[in-house]
């Protein structure tokens, strides 16, 4: 029995289930993107996107859907649904009676006395989906017809009928293969019946709409091409299956090659799977080098700081691969030089580096062995900070981090409106300034610990983490009211009450005394937690918007000014825990429990969302399934289990 199903009252509903989306992605950076229908609401949906190595790596769609149809006693059943304008045609949803995702997704149709089936399967190692078709239930024979929509377009973009366009196709084993535009893969289609046939019948189909990209204000129409379509004759209990790959497979093959697919996955019983198997989702190794994509299906791979944030619970804490860990930092120091110790629009990301090391020594890392392999690259990012290296941010004489770039974000809170920063933070940033604290003391004590306590780099830099420890606190603590300055700029102490103080509290070497982390721990308590994340701004703030509804500047006010994130709860609990001891359990519980027992059937249905709304009911939103939501409840599940005998 799947794991996660949908009744059919649910599933005709198109307001109900335009809403819930079928995610599935593989270890090429593949992906299969589409509504629980299969009716295609956003730009970048589609049965198969797959980066394109011509194009810089950027995902591309190549199959945007495929419409089946059954034809018994001369009538036709269209299954398909596509938007145009405000109306939908076909109607294929209203022949929908289940849904399952197991995690393979399956939708179950019945039209009459014929009951019929597809599942869809992203194959783990190669740019290639697969559909299975059954009929399960039938009075007698059924033709069923395959018509694939092409689209090869960037997946943000939208492509139009043009003369451009190559629409012929070659023969392959099983089927025929297209390449629309220069420098794109072939998309070879195939069937694995020798009873299958392709009917050349080229057609443009004009104006479908994406209804959620119309409701959002952005350009919403395309026009897909069809070059076609597939027929086989079935009988009850006869399954074939479609394949879309970017290279020509042996048709002979495909049942093998899905079966394995299938028993991969494995079958899924509980949430921590959900979690782990979703962690799986978003670890690439495409040509042997393994990264970290931050969320689908629109955000991109190997992103420096949330790949550090997201590192230690999407290996260690998903399945304790100390080597996997180890292979994907790796990679990405190697690939961004340029921000870990030259310049970066991401002030802080490089100091997370030793957050990451730090879990990973606390998780069993041999501490002399991580110093002696990264000890190195953190004393190099140190470095980088040093008065007159770095434009966009200087170290002051208070041992205190200024940054400051105009009409720059600095900050993971690096929403834009007209070329202008929501919230800019200029000035000493409140969590900037607690990694950098945390990071001189973690160097400084390995250093001491396995190089030389008289090495130049204590000389050097011990100074200047004694003055950062002396300042930090009175910089940033606002005493009348018991919580931190967000930022301090050349106006004093910003006042607004947001999450960013929370790392000042969760960093290993805290800058601040246990009495101040209480008092800020009960602010946030009282203001920024929700049962879906820690909101980004308090309710009482004249700037807070708790809806992340409406056009692209609604949204962007509200996405890092009151939207609540679940990643925050991470450092959250982990905090709680420390002041509050195991009476901390129960609520900690409460707080995880609405993802996995009301939110995994909506959004990306078994994926975990990038935030939500501050306000209740705290619907969903942002990317479907998020590298960092899913890293944080699994660190918050490794945390969890260090308490649990206790409770």
């Amino acid at each position: 029995m799947a794991f996660l199903k949908f009744n059919k009252h649910e599933l005709v509903n198109l307001s109900y289930s335009l809403k819930r989306e079928i995610l599935c992605a593989n270890k090429t950076g593949a992906y299969c993107n589409t509504s629980i229908v299969t009716c295609n609401t956003r730009r970048y949906h589609g049965l198969l996107g797959v980066p394109v190595d011509n194009f810089g790596g950027h995902k591309y769609v190549l199959l945007s859907c495929v419409d089946e149809s059954l034809i018994t006693q001369g009538k036709q059943f269209n299954l398909g649904i596509h938007c145009y304008d405000d109306i939908y045609e076909p109607k294929g949803h209203k022949y929908i009676v289940d849904f399952g995702a197991d995690p393979v997704p399956e939708i179950v149709y019945k039209v009459g006395s014929i009951v019929f089936s597809k599942s869809i399967l992203l194959v783990p190692d190669r740019d290639q989906v697969m559909i299975r078709y059954e009929l399960r239930e039938a009075p007698g024979p059924v033709e069923l017809q395959l018509k694939p929509f092409l689209s090869f377009r960037r997946m943000h973009a939208l492509t139009h009928q043009n003369d451009q366009a190559d629409t012929s196709f070659q023969e392959v084993r099983g089927g025929v293969s297209f390449c629309m535009y220069e420098g794109f893969p072939r998309l070879n289609l195939q069937m694995n019946s020798s009873k299958a046939s392709f009917k050349s019948n080229p057609f443009w189909y004009n104006g479908i709409t994406y209804s959620d990209e119309y409701r959002r204000g952005f350009d919403c129409k395309e026009d897909l091409f069809v070059p076609g379509f597939f027929s086989v004759q079935m009988k009850p209990g006869d399954s074939v299956i479609l394949s879309a790959s970017v290279s020509e497979v042996a048709p002979r093959t495909m049942k093998k090659v899905f079966e394995d697919g299938v028993a991969k996955a494995g079958e899924i019983t509980s949430f921590h799977d959900q979690l782990v198997h979703q962690a799986d989702l978003l670890k690439r190794d495409r040509g042997g080098r393994k990264q970290i994509t931050a969320g689908y299906s629109w955000l991109y791979t190997g992103l420096l700081r949330e790949t550090l944030l997201t590192l230690p619970g999407l290996t260690l804490y998903a399945t304790g691969d100390m080597e996997e860990f180890e292979a994907i930092l790796d990679n990405l120091i190697a690939d961004e030089q340029e921000r870990l110790f030259r310049k970066t629009t991401q002030v802080e990301a490089p100091l997370t580096l030793p957050c990451a090391l730090q879990s990973y020594i606390e998780f069993g890392a041999d501490a002399r062995k991580v110093w002696k392999k990264y000890g190195q690259t953190v004393k190099g990012i140190i470095e980088s900070y040093a008065p007159g290296c770095r434009e966009e941010v200087s170290l002051h004489p208070n041992g205190l981090l200024w940054a400051q770039k105009d009409r720059t974000a600095l900050t993971w809170m690096n929403a834009y409106i007209d070329g202008y920063p929501v919230t800019e933070r200029a000035g000493y940033q409140v969590e900037t300034n607690a990694f950098w604290y945390n990071a001189l003391s973690f160097a400084i004590d390995m250093e001491r610990r396995f190089v030389s306590p008289r090495s130049k780099f204590i000389s050097k830099w011990t100074p200047v983490r004694d003055t950062c420890a002396e300042n930090y606190q009175k910089t940033f603590l606002i005493e009348s009211r018991g919580y931190l300055a967000d930022y301090v700029d050349n106006n004093g102490q910003n006042t607004d009450v947001r999450p960013n103080q929370l790392y000042a509290l969760w960093v290993p070497y805290s800058p601040v005394d246990d009495e101040v982390a209480a008092s800020v721990l009960h602010v946030i308590d009282g203001e920024l937690v929700t049962k879906r994340g820690i909101r980004t701004l308090s309710p009482r703030d004249v700037k807070y918007k708790g809806v992340y509804e409406g056009t692209q500047t609604e949204r962007d006010l509200a996405y890092q000014q009151g939207c609540a994130w679940p990643f925050l709860l991470e450092p959250y609990i982990a905090v709680a825990f420390r002041i509050k001891g195991v009476s901390f359990y129960k609520r900690a519980e409460w707080l995880c429990e609405g993802f996995f027992k009301e939110d995994l059937g909506k959004h990306g249905v078994g994926a975990f969302s990038e935030l939500y709304d501050g306000d209740p009911p705290h619907e969903p939103h942002g990317a479907i399934s998020s590298a960092l939501s899913t890293a944080a409840l699994l660190g918050i599940d490794y945390i969890m289990d260090q308490y649990k005998e206790d409770k």
